[in-house]
């Protein structure tokens, strides 16, 4: 039987809504993977208030911001002020992170959660799901209406949104992985203060 593990985004739904798509889906576990667990707009899915909503709920909580969030404070992880995923995912804390959830899977059904609904549009699946796959690993995302979408799928959308095509220099594998990169390049978190640190150290050019 092949492992199997969901990513899941708040979006604005209710505590009630959220909790329900959960339980529709038999989750024993979420795994947080926001850098920064809080909302603003959406009080309860605040670290401590989603803590105790699940709990609750006899549903387990782990907060995995820190091995597995979008943000790194390594200045090394950074270009040009932003996160480079294809650093961040070397980094120590990542790996153990990763190697966590592969153990977890064995006695939780275990759902990755962060703020977006669009699986596309999030570091879960562009940074975590990417590094997760493997023959034996099922990905499935609980999209806001509750359906699911497998992680096939979703690369298959990836694919189309950069209209890439296979042709005598790229297969399909190469294909994907080429809009992993620049769909991580486009929604991978900037450091605005880094970024301007930078700029500042440009040398002008004086004609």
């Amino acid at each position: 039987m092949s492992a199997e593990i969901f990513t899941i985004g708040h979006s604005t739904h209710s505590i009630e809504v959220f909790i329900g798509l959960l339980r529709q889906h038999q989750m024993t576990m979420i795994c947080d993977v926001r850098s920064i667990p809080y909302s603003r707009y959406n009080p309860q899915y605040n670290r401590e208030n989603l803590k105790r909503s699940l709990t609750e709920r006899n549903i387990v909580y782990v907060f995995m911001g820190r091995e597995l969030g979008a943000r790194s404070d390594n200045p090394q992880c950074y270009r040009h002020g932003q996160v480079q995923y294809e650093r961040l995912a070397r980094e120590p804390r990542f790996i153990e992170g990763i190697r966590w959830l592969r153990t977890e899977m064995n006695t939780h059904r275990i759902a990755l959660l962060c703020a977006e609904k669009e699986p596309l549009a999030c570091h879960r699946t562009i940074l975590v799901c990417r590094n997760l796959r493997a023959n034996n690993l099922e990905i499935q995302h609980i999209l806001e209406d509750g359906t699911l979408e497998d992680h096939r799928s979703i690369e298959k959308r990836l694919v189309q949104l950069y209209h890439i095509e296979p042709d005598m220099f790229h297969n399909d594998a190469q294909c994907i992985e080429e809009a992993y990169d620049k769909q991580a390049e486009n929604i991978a978190y900037v450091n605005k203060d880094m970024l301007a640190k930078e700029e500042q150290l440009i040398p002008i050019v004086v004609k």
